[in-house]
């Protein structure tokens, strides 16, 4: 049965009933990597590669747990900050030879051990950053109405591929001494590796990803991107860089709180002919404060800054304000207690070490594209926009986001 000896006994659980309306992901996500050292603790956009993936499961409302199976206690930490469960895995099943198979087996016949074998099991490569929750959510449709036993995710691919024949190079896909139009060949696609939707019983009894009725998922080249080298990294962070190109994942916080200057601004201010200090603001930021408000989501400005353009832009705002704050952590928990919050249930938005107190304390630590490198360090998001240049409005969608679909996220925090 495949790779069934590798894991425990989970052909033990093959006769055991199964929670026929449940979904469980499961992420394995071990700590050694030889490619991309700690690879999946490394961070595109600020958040680490299993956090992104737990975040992505989390927002496919069909899926009722996710589930990390990893070796090590960092990534496990992080896995939990996230809002998922864990489950520990073997060394024997962690090692460079160990298939993904071995710690699917094992997450299994854990849930078994609970009474709480799902029906439909996701399983997803955390080193597939961008990954579209839509994709993830039609293919668990696809196998729990029954109509495959395995949906998985692919690309379209058009490439001539070639291997080394007896007499040389020969083609692989093609016939080389006919060069077809790409639009004259029958589709061909490639498996990204990104996500596996499998028949909880077909795959515990085959032993491996691949049995019964298949079906593609096809996604997009730009989600099909998987991290193996240092390059696939680099690569990867560029594209999240590039605005409107990935869709970003939705922040359940239930309160903003903001710095001012390098966040609202630009960190630059002028003198006027009057003498009187002013600084520039980006309207959609303004856009963006105004639907948190209308959401009903509180929020406060917490400056050092004794300028009083932030009190006059507060006002304008509408926002709650704290200003000339030498301890803005102590600020900060006093609004949070008067707001009835916890500060886990906070995202801060900063950009400098006078952030770094309460980047520390709340549940979603953020920063600016352009923030201090301490502040970015700080931080388990870095938005795509810098300081005065959306950056506010970019809190406040992927926040507005979360508010808009049921799901709770079950952020902890961590700080």
């Amino acid at each position: 049965r495949g790779n069934m000896s590798q894991a425990v006994a989970t052909n033990d659980y093959l006769g055991q009933p199964l929670s026929t309306a449940r979904v469980c992901a499961v992420i394995p996500a071990r700590g050694g990597s030889k490619g991309v050292p700690r690879k999946n603790l490394r961070p595109i956009g600020g958040e680490s590669i299993v956090a992104r993936a737990v975040r992505t499961l989390q927002a496919v409302d069909s899926i009722d747990a996710v589930i990390v199976s990893t070796d090590d206690d960092e990534i496990a930490g992080v896995a939990r900050a996230a809002g998922a469960d864990v489950i520990d895995r073997p060394l024997d099943l962690a090692g460079d030879r160990a298939t993904s198979e071995s710690a699917l087996l094992h997450a299994l016949g854990h849930l078994a051990e609970q009474d709480q074998l799902p029906a439909v099991t996701v399983f997803v490569q955390a080193t597939s950053p961008f990954i579209d929750p839509d994709d993830i959510a039609r293919g668990v449709a696809l196998v729990a109405a029954g109509e495959c036993d395995v949906a998985f995710s692919v690309t379209r691919c058009d490439a001539h591929l070639w291997r080394d024949g007896i007499d040389g190079p020969e083609g692989v896909n093609h016939d080389a001494s006919v060069r077809m139009r790409r639009q004259d060949r029958a589709p061909e696609y490639v498996e990204t590796g990104a996500f596996y939707v499998l028949n909880t019983r077909g795959f515990l009894d085959a032993g491996h990803r691949f049995f019964g009725h298949l079906q593609f998922i096809e996604v997009d080249q730009a989600h099909a991107i998987e991290i193996d080298t240092e390059a696939d990294l680099r690569l990867a962070e560029a594209l999240w860089d590039q605005p409107g190109e990935l869709e970003a994942s939705p922040i359940p916080a239930r309160a903003v709180v903001t710095d001012f200057d390098g966040v609202h601004t630009d960190d630059r201010a002028t003198v006027n002919e009057n003498g009187i200090e002013s600084v520039t603001v980006n309207r959609s930021d303004g856009m963006g404060i105004a639907q948190l408000r209308k959401a009903g989501i509180p929020i406060l400005i917490l400056s050092t800054e004794t300028n009083v353009v932030v009190r006059m832009r507060a006002d304008k705002l509408g926002v709650d304000v704290v200003t000339g704050s030498t301890d803005k952590l102590t600020a900060l928990r006093i609004w949070a207690a008067e707001q009835g919050l916890s500060l886990a249930d906070i995202a801060y938005l900063g950009n400098d070490i006078n952030d770094l107190g309460c980047l520390g304390a709340v549940g979603w630590p953020i920063a600016v594209a352009d923030a201090q490198p301490a502040a970015r360090d700080a931080a388990d998001i870095v938005l795509r926009r810098r300081g005065g240049d959306g950056a506010v409005r970019e809190l406040a969608d992927r926040v507005l986001a979360a508010h808009a679909t049921p799901r709770d996220n079950g952020r902890q925090n961590h700080g």
